[in-house]
């Protein structure tokens, strides 16, 4: 149950060459065949620290809003609803961690500019080892004659503020009308707001940069909820527009429902099935009225609003808390689930009844889980952050291939000594952001995903997921 942001601070501007990435610094002695350094396993030597290799992204960029953000999410728009063209335009929600109650804020920001580049799978000839990354701005804008960049310059931040009583410990757009977002308070308030006339503002404003300058508007909530303690379960129903739930750390679970646009009507009858801090919840991808939690008691409870304030059924997810849960919206059967122990498990809902639905379990994080996702656009890909600052990437689909690998090493003529002991469905690991709190794919844009730390964001498209991608790019 690993929530809040160590020691809160303000982003500052960070110096070029900065450590970032998952992969040694080169070096400029006697050539050695490559070793993959393992976090958490290797350490680094006196002196050493690891550098970012850009050929493995097709696009990276960091930024900041000021203050740290626990959790955000990434908004709609009507920009394409499938966009493969570089540079790209992004919408964001979020919320501080600030050190003082009133500093908090809610941001509403379009990140324009992103460029990126477009590669071959396995590259012409090898990228300059030199390579270094702008961790401020554009981390992928370095040019070599194997890739085609598209867009250039620095990604623009466009942010407005909205003064929000204490941190937030989630916000959440909702899908069918985004400019409508809940936001859970440190508190143990539920705010739910109108931010059209921001959006509106930010789509307006091509050229005008804020780096977190703006002034903060006081805007009043269309609804505000007191629950008996603060929590950070939210989620919007994908099929009933306006229909959400939201879990405190007492373990009661409200639903709301709307009444019209703007206002809705709030159960104050719990749910109540765990013994413990309710820590996520999901609504089910195809049935409207089901929903799923997960708790610090370590159990996962299905529910049916039709059928009371009971759960369907519960069971023993994890052997610590349950932090966080993501519910597979291309393939309805598969649960995700992360721990406070460092693994994650994948269910097959259809087999609940046989008793052991885990089709998959994985002990590679050795801190705790604090986010995960499954791809919307692969339905066997998910992503994961942990508290051991490491955003990993899984395809439960690949398996060993022996004849592929030697293919591919004899390609790229490289000697690439592989700890044995690595999962195979492990596609992608990415480092250089401290205390990772929150990852979301973007929905339009097939391969990226951006997270949130203590120190910033990241905008990433790993190169090794294009091929997942449509062809036509």
């Amino acid at each position: 149950m690993v929530r809040s942001i160590k020691n809160p601070k303000k982003a500052k501007r960070k110096a070029k060459g900065s450590k970032k990435g998952d992969e040694s610094s080169s070096s400029s002695g006697p050539s050695m065949p490559a070793k993959v350094w393992q976090p958490g396993v290797d350490k680094l030597e006196e002196g050493e620290e690891l550098q970012c290799d850009p050929s493995a992204y097709n696009s990276l960029h960091a930024f900041h809003i000021g203050w740290p953000c626990l959790s955000f999410d990434i908004v709609r728009d009507t920009l394409g609803l499938v966009r493969t063209e570089f540079p790209h335009s992004v919408y964001f929600v979020a919320g501080t961690q600030a050190e003082k109650a009133a500093w908090n804020s809610l941001g509403i920001f379009k990140v324009s500019n992103i460029s990126g580049k477009k590669r071959e799978l396995v590259p012409a000839k090898a990228v300059d080892d030199d390579s270094n990354m702008d961790s401020e701005d554009s981390d992928s804008d370095d040019d070599s004659e194997d890739e085609e960049s598209s867009g250039s310059g620095a990604p623009v931040l466009q942010l407005r503020k909205v003064a929000h009583e204490g941190c937030v410990n989630r916000i959440r757009a909702m899908t069918q009308n985004p400019h409508i977002c809940a936001s859970w308070a440190d508190t143990g308030h539920v705010q739910v707001w109108d931010f059209s006339s921001h959006l509106n503002a930010l789509a307006e404003s091509e050229t005008e940069a804020s780096q977190g300058a703006s002034s903060v508007f006081n805007q009043a909530p269309l609804v505000k909820y007191g629950h008996k303690d603060e929590g950070f379960a939210l989620d919007w129903s994908p099929l009933v527009p306006g229909r959400l739930l939201s879990g405190d750390c007492k373990n009661y679970i409200h639903l709301w429902e709307p009444t019209s646009g703007s206002t809705w009507n709030v159960d104050t009858t719990p749910y109540i099935g765990h013994i413990a801090s309710v820590e996520d919840l999901q609504w089910s991808p195809t049935e409207p009225d089901v929903f799923a939690s997960c708790s610090v008691d370590g159990n996962i409870a299905i529910w049916d609003i039709r059928i009371g304030k009971a759960p369907a059924t519960s069971f023993k997810a994890h052997n610590a808390d349950v932090n966080v849960m993501s519910w597979n919206r291309l393939a309805s059967c598969m649960l995700a689930s992360g721990s406070d122990d460092g693994t994650f498990s994948i269910r097959d809902l259809r087999l609940l009844k046989e008793g052991d639905s885990v089709v998959a379990h994985f002990e590679y994080h050795k801190h705790p889980i604090t986010s995960i996702e499954w791809s919307p656009h692969e339905a066997s890909t998910l992503a994961v952050t942990s508290s051991d600052n490491q955003l990993t990437i899984w395809d439960l689909s690949l398996e060993n291939d022996e004849e592929e690998e030697a293919e591919f090493k004899a390609k790229t003529k490289e000697e690439v000594n592989a700890p044995k002991d690595l999962p195979p469905q492990l596609l992608f690991v990415h480092q250089g952001q401290k205390d990772l709190k929150e990852l979301h794919w973007h929905t339009q844009i097939p391969g990226m995903l951006v997270s949130t730390a203590a120190d910033g964001y990241n905008i990433l498209m790993p190169s090794n997921i294009q091929t997942t991608l449509p062809s036509e790019l």
